[in-house]
């Protein structure tokens, strides 16, 4: 294409699916790999279960109640780590032992994106490690200043803020837009606002569609749409 097109994404997302930490890692060896496009990032808030209370659950009880044996836990987990181990992720399924309500999560990652991009990428990205990584219960406003912190954020005002009820609303209402846009699932990577890839693609569907579309957007057959 010869001149740089830059473009946006929009990554529909939730910290505690390992779809999604997977789907990261893929978009990021996509966006590197397309010559002459410049991607820009922003992470968007989904829950994959809003009814866990504040506290969260125990996670071995939650996914049984959810699964229904251990077996078919351990099945789900052995298709996952394989797949995590190809992008670089250690998945510890074992050493998590809250299912946490990621609603606060959230709310740090919007904080993050108004610090820039950079600082919500670094943030997004300590997330998924605390908590697949390292069993981390990403619900706790300690450990989630302490990714602020992490990510170049000014934790002290993220400590004041998370008890309050400061931007819930306003993340509970862009979760809802993403249910009005039919989005039901997570990962999804909504490109220029307007084009939507669902799941966690192979890194080379990624790329294709990013190079179609700055192919797109470079020659003035794009329209963005907000």
């Amino acid at each position: 294409m010869g001149e740089t097109v830059s473009l946006s994404v929009d990554v529909v997302s939730d910290v505690v699916c390992p779809w999604c930490f997977i789907g990261q890692r893929r978009l990021d060896k996509a966006s590197a790999g397309v010559e002459d496009v410049e991607v820009h990032v922003a992470w968007r808030p989904f829950q994959l279960d809003p009814t866990i209370p504040p506290g969260g659950r125990d996670r071995r009880q939650y996914m049984l109640a959810k699964f229904g044996s251990e077996e078919r836990i351990r099945d789900i987990h052995a298709r996952i780590e394989p797949l995590g181990a190809a992008e670089g992720i250690a998945f510890a399924f074992d050493a998590i032992e809250v299912a946490p309500n990621t609603l606060d999560a959230h709310r740090v990652a919007r904080w993050a994106g108004a610090a820039g991009e950079a600082v919500q990428n670094r943030l997004v990205r300590r997330l998924f490690q605390l908590y697949f990584e390292e069993g981390a219960d990403v619900g706790d406003h300690a450990v989630l200043a302490a990714a602020a912190r992490e990510a170049g954020m000014d934790a002290a005002v993220v400590e004041t803020l998370l008890p309050t009820d400061a931007d819930v609303e306003a993340v509970r209402n862009e979760i809802a837009t993403a249910s009005r846009m039919g989005i039901t699932g997570v990962p999804c990577f909504l490109i220029e606002g307007k084009y939507a890839v669902m799941g966690a693609q192979e890194t080379d569907v990624l790329a294709d569609a990013l190079r179609q579309i700055a192919a797109a957007k470079a020659s003035g057959e794009l329209q963005r749409v907000d």
